[in-house]
């Protein structure tokens, strides 16, 4: 195994290494050498790589390990773990997808505190939907919400909204894959989904009544680019029962946030 510069991961700009902090400097230096070490490394190997204690990476090693960012062989070689996969999976290649959260993150951040409602930003992917951006709300009974949550297309408002708006290709191919009943309410039948999807199309927004969890209702509207394509969608989920009498308010709030975002694109 050759020898790896301590200082900085090699993808590290150099005017910037005054400003870091030497223990996570010391770790990434550990990812970046098994980065390249498919087969995995030992800690002596690491060692003589890196010209560090032994003890120094020994503690990291460990450290890395608790969070399964790297896994221990029963050989004694380490190699990057399963964690590392979860993160890359949650960060955003596009950079449409990056811009747009730049730009729908305020709006989000506004609803939260002003309104109190939990607030989520959405598209599909290959794997289904993917929340790209949140705002946890002020509100007693707000529901938690965080980036990098993943929902299926047919139990949830945001699902079935960015599924009505795909081509139709792309909603055969969706359709050809199993559809999970979640509860009662779920959508299974390919029929019946394609029916609320033209049923959305035509009313602009998409509801969800109890369909991914019992208590959890939603709304959810599009965001369109300037020539009317729907880039994202704009839900805000809330526990039926508690918050029932506020459900016309939020259907209200999620178009017209949605609304603001759209218009607030760059042409």
């Amino acid at each position: 195994m050759k020898k790896t510069r301590t200082v900085a991961p090699r993808w590290v700009d150099a005017a910037a290494i005054q400003h870091t902090i030497p223990a996570i400097d010391r770790m990434m230096s550990v990812l970046s050498a098994l980065e390249e070490q498919q087969d995995g490394a030992s800690i002596t190997a690491l060692t003589a790589a890196l010209a560090l204690p032994r003890s120094t990476v020994y503690r990291i090693l460990n450290t890395l390990e608790a969070h399964d960012v790297v896994q221990r062989h029963g050989t004694g070689s380490y190699r990057l773990g399963p964690r590392l996969r979860t993160l890359a999976s949650r960060v955003p290649s596009d950079p449409v997808q990056l811009d747009l959260i730049a730009l729908a993150q305020p709006f989000l951040d506004k609803v939260a505190i002003t309104a109190g409602h939990s607030v989520k930003l959405s598209v599909l992917d290959g794997e289904g939907v993917l929340v790209l951006a949140a705002a946890q709300g002020r509100r007693p009974y707000a529901l938690g919400v965080t980036p990098g949550q993943r929902m299926p297309i047919n139990a949830g408002a945001a699902g079935k909204l960015l599924f009505a708006f795909e081509p139709p290709e792309r909603q055969a191919e969706w359709l050809s894959r199993p559809l999970a009943a979640f509860t009662s309410r779920t959508l299974t039948d390919p029929k019946r989904l394609k029916a609320e999807a033209t049923r959305i199309r035509r009313q602009g927004w998409a509801q969800d009544r109890g369909e991914s969890a019992p208590s959890i209702y939603a709304y959810a509207a599009p965001i369109r680019d300037r020539d009317g394509r729907v880039l994202a969608a704009l839900s805000i989920p809330f526990l039926h029962g508690t918050e029932s009498e506020h459900a016309e308010d939020i259907r209200v709030t999620v178009i017209s946030l949605a609304n603001e975002i759209s218009t607030a694109l760059p042409g």
